[in-house]
């Protein structure tokens, strides 16, 4: 059976509770901000004007964000692969979806709204690490933060040792995209690959 209503939908799931509304925020506070400043990893959400979704991971030190004000969020872009579809999406539609994470905490943090790219020099300077600036920073205008239970993070033990896979027990990068392109040679693509984490982190 297809849902395809708002009825269908709270038929199955009921109405959320008056708490859980609440906790919706129009701004950030001491909690989410505090949130923000020791997180590593945030996942983020676009999509396009034709409506097709992309999520993008962002990570670095804790601290990488910055929050200036309770409304602003301030994420660098660093260098990556070029394809740029995050980017693409919110030139076309600047609403954005974050979800923050802190390791071993098993909450996390969800912020919505529109977003701007920004390429100011200034700005870019401030974001330097090992002297490199980010191609751009994104500017979140925030909209909705609320905290998320830690029910998805218990569920699957993310920050435990259950499902951890060892890197050499894992296909290489360079090994799946040889088998997925023709062409390729795995090896040479894994030694581009470690130069590049090594020499191109920033």
């Amino acid at each position: 059976m297809s849902i395809n209503s708002l009825e269908e939908l709270r038929a199955i799931y009921g109405e959320p509770k008056e708490a859980v509304l609440k906790k919706i925020l129009p701004s950030l506070e001491d909690h989410g901000k505090n949130f923000i400043a020791r997180s590593p990893f945030l996942v983020l959400s676009t999509s396009g004007k034709n409506g097709q979704a992309d999520a993008s991971p962002k990570g670095d030190m804790p601290g990488f964000v910055h929050v200036p004000d309770n409304q602003t969020i301030l994420i660098p872009d660093r260098i990556g692969n070029n394809i740029t579809d995050s980017l693409r999406n919110i030139i076309e539609n600047p609403e954005v979806g974050l979800i923050f994470f802190i390791p071993g905490i098993r909450e996390t943090l969800r912020v919505n709204g529109p977003c701007q790219i920004l390429a100011d020099a200034d700005l870019l300077d401030r974001f330097k690490e090992k002297g490199k600036a980010p191609r751009t920073v994104l500017k979140v205008t925030v909209r909705e933060a609320y905290m998320h239970c830690g029910k998805a993070i218990i569920r699957s033990d993310l920050w435990g040792d259950t499902h951890k896979v060892s890197q050499k027990d894992f296909p290489s990068l360079g090994k799946i995209l040889a088998d997925q392109i023709a062409g390729l040679d795995g090896q040479e693509l894994d030694e581009s690959l470690e130069k590049s984490y090594s020499d191109r982190l920033y």
